[in-house]
C-alpha cells in the first residue's frame, strides 16, 4: 500500500518538472499510439521530429490506411525497426472500422498492440485506471520498493505491474503514469541516480539499504546469431532490382537485394562489411551467385531506392558495390 502523501509528492514534483513532449498535449488515441510505438526503441527527444513528420503526413487513421505501405515506410525512415511501421499500417486497416477501444483488455486483441502499448494508449487517451510499465517504471518501482526479482519473467513482471496499479489507484492514471515514467527517465536513471533530489527519497527502500545502484538486476543478454549474406545486386540502366524478403531472417517482409543467406557458428575470415540488426550479426559478402527467394524481382528507379527499401543495410551494400 502506497501512502497518499508519497503519491502527492511525486505528482507535485511532476507538475513542476515534466518535459513538454508533443504527445503529452493530446488525448487522441491514434497520436498517442504512434508516439508509443516510436518510443519503444528510441529516446524521447530523438523521436520528436519523426513523430511530427509522420503525423503531418498521416494525421489520422483514415490517411494512414489510404497510404501505400511504401509511403509509410518512407516516413518511418531513420527510426529503424521497420516491422513496427508495417504493423502500424496493418493495425490501422482494422481499427478504422471500429470505435477505438477504451479498455486495454479489448485493445490488446488488435494486431500491433502488446500489454504495454495497450495500457499506455488507454491510460493516456481515456484515463483508464491501469499502471503503464516500461523500463523506466521497472527501474523506479524496483528501487523504491526494494524488489529483487527477475522482472523480465512473467512472475516478476506481474509483481511490478501490481505495484504500478497501486500507484495509479485513486489517482488520475494519465498523470500518475506519466509521473512514474518521468521519474525513471530523469531522476531514477540507470547509473548514478539523482537520489538527493528525488521527491520520495525518504521512503525509498533502495536508498535506505544502499542498493540503488544495483537494482533492478539485468536481463541476461541473448547471444547474437551469426548470418552470412550474399546479396546479388541487380541493375538495369536507371533501375535497381529488389525482392520482397522471403528468405532472410532479418528485415522480414521488406524489399532487399535477392541473394542467399546461411547461419554460421563463427564469422567468415573474409567479408565486405558487417552489420548488426537486433540479435543478428550479418556478415556481407558481395559475391552472390544464387538466390533463395521465390519472389519476382521488382524494378525500381534508382532515386527511389530509399522510399522502397529504407533500411541502411540495403544502402550499405551499394556503398561496397
Amino acid at each position: 500500500m502506497i501512502k497518499a502523501s508519497e503519491k502527492q509528492k511525486l505528482l507535485y514534483w511532476y507538475e513542476s518538472n515534466y518535459r513538454n513532449f508533443p504527445w503529452r498535449k493530446t488525448r487522441d488515441p491514434y497520436r498517442i499510439w504512434i508516439s508509443e510505438i516510436m518510443l519503444q526503441q528510441t529516446t524521447s527527444t530523438a523521436v520528436i521530429p519523426y513523430y511530427e513528420r509522420f503525423l503531418n503526413r498521416f494525421p489520422n487513421l483514415d490517411s494512414l490506411t489510404k497510404a501505400p505501405l511504401e509511403d509509410v515506410l518512407e516516413h518511418w525512415a531513420g527510426l529503424g525497426y521497420y516491422s513496427r511501421a508495417r504493423n502500424i499500417h496493418k493495425a490501422a486497416q482494422v481499427l478504422l472500422n471500429v470505435t477505438f477501444p477504451k479498455s486495454w483488455e479489448e485493445l490488446i486483441k488488435y494486431p500491433g498492440f502488446g500489454p504495454y502499448t495497450a495500457r499506455a494508449v488507454t491510460s493516456f487517451a481515456f484515463n483508464e485506471n491501469v499502471g503503464v510499465v516500461d523500463g523506466n517504471v521497472i527501474r523506479f518501482l524496483s528501487r523504491y520498493h526494494g524488489l529483487d526479482l527477475e522482472w523480465w519473467k512473467p512472475k516478476g513482471r506481474n509483481t511490478i505491474q501490481n505495484q504500478a496499479d497501486s500507484w495509479v489507484e485513486n489517482e488520475s492514471a494519465q498523470i500518475m503514469n506519466q509521473a512514474l515514467i518521468e521519474m525513471g527517465s530523469t531522476i531514477c536513471i540507470p547509473k548514478s541516480p539523482k537520489c538527493v533530489i528525488c521527491p520520495v527519497m525518504k521512503t525509498c527502500t533502495s536508498l535506505a539499504d544502499g542498493k540503488a545502484e544495483t537494482r533492478p538486476g539485468s536481463k541476461p543478454k541473448k547471444d547474437s546469431e551469426i548470418w552470412i549474406w550474399n546479396p546479388q545486386i541487380q541493375e538495369k540502366k536507371q533501375y535497381w532490382g529488389l525482392v520482397e524478403n522471403d528468405y532472410a531472417p532479418f528485415l522480414g517482409g521488406q524489399w532487399i537485394w535477392p541473394g542467399s543467406v546461411r547461419k554460421s557458428k563463427r564469422p567468415p575470415s573474409n567479408f565486405d562489411f558487417q552489420h548488426s540488426i537486433t540479435h543478428h550479426k550479418i556478415y556481407v559478402i558481395l559475391s552472390g551467385k544464387k538466390t533463395d527467394t521465390k519472389n519476382r524481382i521488382k524494378w525500381i528507379k534508382k532515386d527511389e531506392l530509399k522510399k522502397h527499401a529504407p533500411s541502411s543495410l540495403v544502402s550499405k551494400v551499394l556503398q561496397h558495390y
